[in-house]
């Protein structure tokens, strides 16, 4: 069980990454909670009050309140980020001494274990602000869409933000190809069929290949063309955490898999070529993706059929104009990746993109 509080004292140590704090003289939950910390792959520091320490009580960024301990802590100073930490599901007064210290949540073992080794999770990687993802997707086959990924995602790097490029499409090639970097040392999609629960953000940038500035998770050249939808959730999740942007090529239909990647983006773009029946696909496409996308916008790439423009084109498929993808001469080429002339047309849309929608997030 967990339950929150209201709490809105500002906390001296919010966003920082740090050790959690410990503070409990009950051995068998000290026992639990050392065993939940090295699960999420962080060291506690432990008290049986607060500690003598300057400043530690104010600077942890977690602490992790033993029940028992709570009467000890009445005179604290108030913080944000104060977990009660309990085993009697049947103890009503445990909200009351929650009150009393502060606390920004209730938990009861074992029933909170994930919750809580997820936010202590986040304590360990220093989690701040998500990346803000994109998700990239052609309005019928050729339509550029691949293409636009790489060149949003070799801009965004080349503007100095944390950048992840994740292939959606098994059957697309490999993103990497399209980066030049097919042999770049790295694991891919495969490598992760297994994964379940919450991977390291850090330990996920650390194990894609670097290509032009970014990290890319691509398909292989093998058989396996599909990963199980959980892992599809906790790969991106873990590459959400570390910030900066994340764009994602998905292909036109939505399986699990994809299901589980739309749910983590913050707007879509599709890619539909200025043509009648390049548009009467992409309306297919668009109300497939409009039923789980809150935010999907249309660019509309030439040249241009009679009677057709960028506007029209976005009227007729209802969807917001993101902007005309302009050509750029000498792509595809392997050892040029879209976007890569920072004077070139596709770049400039590229870095007009992200200008419009203000993405923050950590650098690196």
């Amino acid at each position: 069980m967990a339950g929150a509080i209201t709490n809105d004292r500002p906390s001296a140590a919010e966003g920082r990454q740090g050790r959690p704090l410990i503070v409990t003289e009950d051995v068998e939950l000290l026992d639990d909670l050392l065993r939940l910390c090295a699960a999420a792959g962080a060291r506690a520091e432990v008290h049986h009050g607060v500690p003598e320490g300057r400043g530690r009580w104010e600077t942890a960024p977690l602490v992790l309140v033993g029940d028992d301990a709570a009467r000890r802590l009445r005179g604290a100073a108030r913080r944000r980020g104060v977990v009660l930490v309990g085993k009697d599901q049947d103890d009503s007064g445990v909200w009351q001494r929650a009150v009393e210290i502060g606390a920004d949540h209730v938990l009861m073992l074992p029933d909170g274990e994930q919750w809580l080794v997820d936010r202590i999770a986040d304590v360990a990687e220093g989690v701040g602000r998500p990346a803000l993802t994109v998700g990239v997707i052609g309005g019928r086959g050729g339509a550029g869409a691949s293409t636009l990924a790489c060149a949003l995602a070799v801009t965004s790097a080349r503007q100095g933000r944390r950048t992840l490029l994740v292939d959606a499409d098994p059957l697309g090639g490999g993103l990497d190809v399209l980066l030049g970097g097919e042999g770049a040392e790295g694991l891919r999609w495969p490598a992760f069929a297994a994964s379940r629960g919450r991977v390291g953000g850090g330990a996920l940038e650390e194990s894609l290949p670097r290509l032009h500035s970014l990290r890319v998770l691509s398909w292989d050249r093998g058989d396996a063309v599909a990963v199980p939808p959980q892992a599809v959730r906790a790969v991106l999740a873990a590459g959400r955490r570390r910030g900066g942007a994340v764009v994602v090529d998905l292909p036109r239909r939505i399986d699990e898999g994809v299901a589980e990647a739309v749910a983590q983006l913050d707007l879509g773009i599709l890619v539909v070529p200025a043509e009648l029946r390049a548009v009467a696909a992409a309306s297919r496409v668009a109300s497939a993706f409009g039923m789980v996308l809150r935010d999907l916008r249309v660019a509309v790439r030439g040249p241009y059929a009679p009677g057709l423009d960028d506007h029209e084109i976005a009227r007729l498929l209802g969807l917001p104009l993101a902007g005309e993808v302009p050509a750029e001469s000498g792509l595809p080429d392997a050892g040029k990746p879209p976007g890569a002339a920072p004077r070139g047309p596709l770049a400039r849309f590229c870095e007009g993109f992200w200008e419009r929608v203000a993405v923050g997030g950590e650098t690196g």
